[in-house]
């Protein structure tokens, strides 16, 4: 406790510097190249992850109400391209009869790869846990694959609570003789759980990926700030789309696949950075607060 007050109370004191330090250790470490990466990726896991989801939960839900929840909540993933992932799920699951066991191995391999590259970006920003402990390569071969049942688990509740809060949505409530709708109360709250599911989200990512144990209170802490800085980001690409972009003139047929791409890096670079926040805080009382990270080297041959 008293460690975590001291290192509160640096970083509060000096903000601008700790920040300086977080954007220097994150281009010391590649960090938009390891972004770059992780983007790919999860463009190639995406989709057959969601259609593994759907498949299971769909024995438990009607389709059109997960697909309707998994088009509010994608929203906070591909801002503004939701509806077009969510119609080539329904196509798929309309043929879903078509699905053999290879390709639903191959599904399974495509919708863990986001996971393996996103553990190996951690470990080179938190390059000195790393050099402390390794972590056994079936921990990381099983770890992809209990974290898609935790995203499983994760719709399934969101699902549930999405429809309570659509039900809610419906009623009305009379106040000193007048009746007010919930329907803007209801939308409130579906945002509401929204932000919370990201937050701990990102906080269980960061509490499981790096090598060794990350304390909660810091996964937590790396959580509520890339979901900071995600929401920023997510609005302005909301903005950008409906008012600006001219990205569809651009790349014609390619427009969706293109614009989800780029939300999916803005997305990595707010996740890496997250991370490199928790690195940087794992830092102090043993570096000065003005110590950036050195870049990653290679020794020339002799």
């Amino acid at each position: 406790m008293w460690h975590f007050g001291r290192r509160a109370t640096q970083v509060l004191q000096r903000p601008g510097a700790f920040a300086l330090v977080v954007l220097k250790g994150f281009r010391a470490n590649q960090g938009v190249l390891l972004a770059g990466a992780v983007a790919y990726y999860t463009l190639l896991s995406l989709v057959p992850l969601l259609i593994l989801v759907l498949i299971v939960l769909s024995h438990l839900f009607s389709e059109d109400q997960l697909l309707l929840t998994l088009q509010e909540y994608l929203g906070f993933i591909v801002p503004g391209q939701a509806n077009a992932v969510v119609e080539e799920l329904r196509i798929f699951l309309a043929h879903r009869e078509m699905v053999g066991g290879f390709l639903l191995l191959t599904m399974l391999f495509f919708s863990a790869l986001a996971f393996t590259v996103l553990e190996n970006a951690m470990s080179v920003i938190f390059f000195h846990r790393v050099a402390i402990k390794r972590r056994h390569f079936l921990v990381s071969a099983i770890m992809p694959y209990l974290f898609n049942l935790f995203l499983g688990v994760g719709l399934l509740v969101i699902t549930l609570v999405s429809s309570l809060l659509q039900f809610i949505g419906t009623r009305s409530i009379t106040i000193l003789g007048q009746t007010h709708s919930l329907d803007q109360f209801s939308a409130v709250l579906l945002y509401g759980v929204g932000v919370t599911g990201e937050v701990l989200l990102l906080s269980a990512i960061y509490l499981v990926m790096p090598v060794g144990r990350l304390s909660l209170r810091h996964a937590l802490m790396g959580g509520a700030t890339a979901t900071f800085l995600w929401e920023i980001s997510r609005h302005i690409l909301v903005w950008y789309y409906s008012t600006m972009s001219q990205i569809q003139v651009v790349y014609g047929s390619l427009t969706t696949s293109v614009a989800i791409l780029l939300s999916v890096e803005i997305g990595a670079l707010v996740l890496l950075l997250g991370a490199q926040v928790i690195a940087e805080y794992e830092r102090i009382g043993h570096e000065p607060v003005e110590a950036a990270g050195q870049p990653l080297r290679t020794e020339s041959p002799r």
